[in-house]
């Protein structure tokens, strides 16, 4: 994913959760054991970390994460968001399984937010299919879709 791409798609992100009143805190803060004490305690701040380390991916090696969300009244466990970008035509559809497969292993909920033209239609629409058999796929999102999304509910 090319860096403007990658901004263009955690901006919009990070704009989302500004306005439904979410606070950037450095990942230090949502390491693994400070992250299981913001979940289970009763006041549950709205925070969300960038790139968060959540666990073992499928490899055996760190899995992290573009944004992991806390203080969701929809979601106990946190929310998880990925984006994915690409422009021209690329590697992108090849790592959808790859990711697919990492998000069964997270330890909350995830979306997955696409944008770009360089990614095929058939791969997007065989993500779409995994939210079907994935219990921690909830949704494949665009921009705008996204948007909409976020509006009911974070």
């Amino acid at each position: 994913m090319s860096q403007s791409a990658r901004a263009v798609l955690e901006n919009a992100v990070e704009r989302a959760l500004y306005k439904r009143g979410y606070v950037l805190v450095g990942d230090s803060l949502l390491r693994k054991q400070r992250l299981e004490q913001l979940l289970n305690s009763t006041n549950r701040p709205k925070r969300y970390s960038k790139q968060v380390e959540v666990g073992t991916g499928i490899y055996g090696t760190d899995l992290h994460v573009d944004f992991y969300i806390i203080g969701s009244p929809l979601y106990n466990k946190g929310l998880i968001i990925e984006c994915k970008s690409q422009q021209r035509s690329g590697s992108v559809d090849e790592k959808l399984p790859y990711l697919n497969l990492n998000i069964q292993l997270y330890p909350a909920p995830a979306i997955v937010l696409i944008d770009g033209t360089g990614i095929k239609q058939g791969a997007i629409d065989w993500l779409n299919e995994q939210v079907k058999t994935n219990q921690n796929l909830l949704a494949v999102h665009n921009l705008s879709s996204f948007f909409t999304w976020a509006n009911n509910n974070l």
